[in-house]
């Protein structure tokens, strides 16, 4: 199936993409070529596909509950009850509800945590977006789970050669306060082993920081740098309760983070995320939506809302967290197939997998058109174009 779009705005020339499968194969003005559908760009302009960092998208049918709690109370009493009684087909559903979800809001990849991985990985396959889908580790500082989570990776990592190369799995101890040192470990020499990212909760709460002291003797990062499982491959989600000597580690060591503002907000986590220093010290920065149900949603020009605002908020600074910036994180991660960790480059060039979004600029109609789409919290007439999918 080939497609050819008309006069729409990218990079801020009026162009041509001609897309043939799923490859981009011409970029130009006045194309002209026999395409099975052609659509009208029109004052329109192609973006980059998003890039959700972190999320856990089964959750999506526990929106809305358990608001109002702090994350543990709502961890322990809510969530994780209720996650224990899900069946196969629970987490089906809802991964494919989170799936349309971000399809609709111009997400084109994914990182996720949650259980039943090969079943988030069948609905990405199914509804043709990128995941990197990460195995559970949660052994609760018990060396029977460790063992029970080391196996069940050791299987799941064996089955990536039965999806495209859209679905790759990582690996995701879920915490440092669920998840042992020793697996901790186990975990990053696993990650070298076999080329895959590594995906950790890390520095969320006030409350995990005390924790952490008291249990290690070391504030998260320390206690992550103790254990020598800084490296390329670890993404940290969160990250608000980091100092700057810890920001240096981060940085020596390549480790990526990713914002979740929604969820910092709502669970009232923390505000004061160092976007800013991050980037000055070139510590990769991703923007997350987190769950659902600590989020409430799905979508990421919310997020890039929220991230600019909030920045600007907590440092009394407007010129803080410019529309450049949040679009950085979320859409320039990219996860490079399996002998590759994760880098952040967007392009759309010929010969690549068109993998981007075309949103109707006569809805804003603003004298800066990127800084009024990004603090636009839902635009609701974007459509997706990514390989034989329109909506």
């Amino acid at each position: 199936m080939s497609i050819l779009i008309k006069n729409v705005l990218f990079n801020d020339k009026t162009i041509d993409i001609y897309i043939e499968g799923k490859e981009i194969k011409q970029i130009g003005a006045g194309l002209s070529f026999p395409a099975d559908k052609i659509l009208d760009g029109s004052r329109k302009a192609v973006i980059p596909g998003f890039v959700n960092a972190h999320t856990h998208a089964a959750m999506t049918l526990f929106r809305g509950f358990g608001d109002d709690m702090p994350l543990m109370p709502w961890l322990e009493q809510k969530i994780w009850p209720n996650e224990a009684k899900m069946t196969r087909e629970d987490v089906y559903w809802g991964a494919k509800l989170a799936c349309l979800e971000m399809i609709k809001s111009g997400t084109t990849t994914f990182f996720d945590m949650y259980q039943r991985p090969r079943v988030t990985a069948d609905v990405t396959e199914e509804m043709g977006l990128r995941g990197i889908i990460a195995g559970v580790c949660f052994d609760g500082f018990d060396k029977e789970e460790a063992e029970k989570c080391k196996r069940h990776n050791e299987r799941l990592i064996q089955d990536v050669d039965n999806y495209s190369k859209r679905v790759r799995f990582s690996i995701g101890p879920h915490a440092i306060y669920t998840v042992s040192g020793e697996l901790l470990k186990w975990a990053h020499r696993f990650a070298m082993e076999h080329q895959i990212p590594i995906h950790l909760h890390l520095a969320e709460t006030e409350g995990e920081v005390k924790d952490s002291l008291d249990r290690f003797g070391l504030t998260p990062v320390r206690y992550l740098y103790k254990l020598g499982v800084l490296s390329p491959r670890l993404i940290i989600a969160h990250g608000i309760y980091i100092d700057d000597d810890e920001l240096r580690m981060l940085a020596d060591h390549e480790v990526k983070v990713v914002h979740n503002p929604a969820s910092n907000m709502k669970l009232a986590s923390g505000i004061h995320f160092k976007f800013k220093e991050m980037r000055q010290l070139g510590i990769t920065v991703g923007l997350g939506t987190d769950g659902c149900s600590s989020s409430n949603n799905l979508d990421m020009i919310e997020a890039m809302k929220l991230a600019s605002l909030l920045g600007k908020a907590w440092r009394k600074d407007p010129e803080a967290l410019t529309a450049n910036d949040v679009n950085y994180g979320v859409a320039e991660v990219r996860y490079c197939g399996r002998s590759r960790y994760v880098r952040f480059k967007s392009r759309a060039d010929q010969g690549r997998v068109f993998s981007r979004s075309m949103f109707d600029r006569s809805q804003h109609p603003r004298f800066y058109p990127e800084l009024q789409f990004r603090l636009k919290s839902c635009i609701r007439r974007q459509r997706q174009l990514r390989g034989y999918r329109y909506l």
